[in-house]
């Protein structure tokens, strides 16, 4: 074609020799499309201007003498075959560029020990931060954190998350399984689709893949915390805890544990601040409660009626420990509630194996033979128990404490406890007189 390639070395240097004598800038064509624009001040730029789907464009080819002619013509040449292949060369710069800076951002953080952007790491840590720490409480949350950086971030974390399909995750599900954490599998895989639908929510991923192993896992066993709630069995294990002859502040904790229907972290981190031993009350501020963590912060506290026997053992538990912050606290310091194993200890001490008795089976206890043997109303258990109404819905106009009957459920439960003790029959009590 004519025209084309008409430039050579020395009709540049005469070119940026006359720009710099005249102090006027120069135009140099050198066909289809190139030209070198040069300066007054000796330096010359490539350009390559172009038409693309019947818009001009313009590219930067480099600065002479950095980039000499022959380099120039190449790269021209290199522009011309992607507009012909349907390009345009501006965009494919513009790509190539941030192409370039993704990879160096991620090889920075990876040299640094960080995730890189668009990974499942950095999406899961994200959610975490945004989401998840938001609607959970503390410990849920650093629970998740640390399924996460057990089971799925060495695996999966370096991974563009967009990348990531159903068989890649299985696989890292089965990692789990293998070891015999089934419930742990399952509850990595819900994170996991979290995060994936975050990913979608955010933009940075369009799948997720969590979605497609619904049945792809062996099912979670049946496991309940073992119980007593056989009369008889009741019986001998009441009379057990009353010849107990370890810590009284122990006993009193194994009395309470049967006596008050409470999990075992909120019965130990009990306060004396929270205890009204004149209005047979104790009311358990949201925060301790095992709720959302809008409704910790916003919910009302949980009130437990005391029976005339828990009252009493309280009275006597007052000298011991009242003075401090804890109904139960630390036997090494005053400063913490007793350790989460004490009751558990305890009770093995006594001779019950974890398959017959356990701290929480107290509360199962409770809810059953209060039901199938005082016939009281499972709504108002439920509400004893403080477990919460199933959907939000629910919870928002559910406003029914149930106080009174709680009252009463309380005192005739006391009493039909120490009617087990005793050994007598097992036949329930009447409801107590108003």
């Amino acid at each position: 074609m004519a025209g084309i390639d008409t430039l050579n070395d020395k009709a540049i240097r005469a070119a940026i020799k006359r720009a710099a004598d005249t102090g006027k800038a120069e135009a140099l064509p050198d066909g289809a499309g190139l030209r070198l624009d040069v300066q007054p001040t000796g330096a010359g730029w490539w350009r390559f201007r172009y038409r693309f789907e019947g818009k001009a464009g313009m590219l930067s080819l480099g600065v002479y003498p950095d980039v000499p002619l022959a380099l120039a013509r190449q790269r021209r040449d290199e522009a011309r075959a992607l507009i012909a292949s349907g390009t345009d060369p501006s965009a494919a710069r513009k790509a190539d560029k941030a192409d370039r800076a993704a990879q160096a951002q991620a090889q920075a953080l990876a040299d640094a020990g960080l995730p890189g952007s668009g990974t499942f790491e950095a999406v899961a840590r994200e959610w975490l931060r945004v989401v998840h720490q938001a609607k959970v409480s503390a410990g849920h949350a650093e629970r998740t954190r640390i399924r996460f950086e057990q089971d799925a971030f060495p695996w999966l974390g370096r991974r563009p998350i967009a990348e990531i399909d159903a068989p890649e995750l299985l696989a890292t599900l089965r990692r789990v399984i293998a070891r015999g954490a089934i419930e742990t599998a399952h509850r990595l895989k819900d994170a996991c689709g979290q995060v994936f639908r975050y990913g979608i929510a955010t933009g940075v991923c369009t799948r997720n893949p969590a979605a497609d192993l619904r049945d792809a896992l062996p099912p979670v066993p049946t496991r309940h915390l073992a119980a007593v709630v056989d009369p008889k069995q009741a019986g001998e294990l009441l009379r057990a805890m009353g010849d107990y002859a370890g810590h009284p502040i122990t006993r009193a904790a194994l009395a309470l544990s049967a006596l008050l229907f409470l999990r075992p972290g909120e019965l130990r981190q009990m306060e004396w601040a929270w205890v009204d031993l004149d209005g047979a009350m104790v009311t358990l501020p949201a925060a301790l409660m095992k709720r959302r963590k809008d409704e910790k912060v916003n919910g009302a506290p949980h009130l437990v009626p005391l029976a005339p026997q828990s009252v009493a053992i309280l009275r006597e538990l007052h000298p011991l420990t009242g003075v401090g912050r804890y109904v139960f606290p630390s036997l090494q310091t005053k400063d913490r509630p007793m350790s989460e194993n004490t009751v558990n200890v305890a009770l093995r001490r006594m001779g019950f194996d974890r398959d017959t008795a356990t701290a929480h089976g107290f509360r199962a206890m409770a809810r059953t033979m209060a039901a199938e043997r005082l016939g009281i109303e499972p709504q108002v258990i439920e509400a004893q128990l403080a477990h919460a109404v199933g959907d939000a819905l629910g919870r928002a106009y559910n406003r029914t404490t149930f106080f009174d009957q709680r009252r009463e459920l309380m005192m005739r439960w006391a009493d039909y406890l120490d009617r087990l003790r005793k050994g007598a029959d097992v036949v329930a009590l009447p409801t107590r007189a108003a």
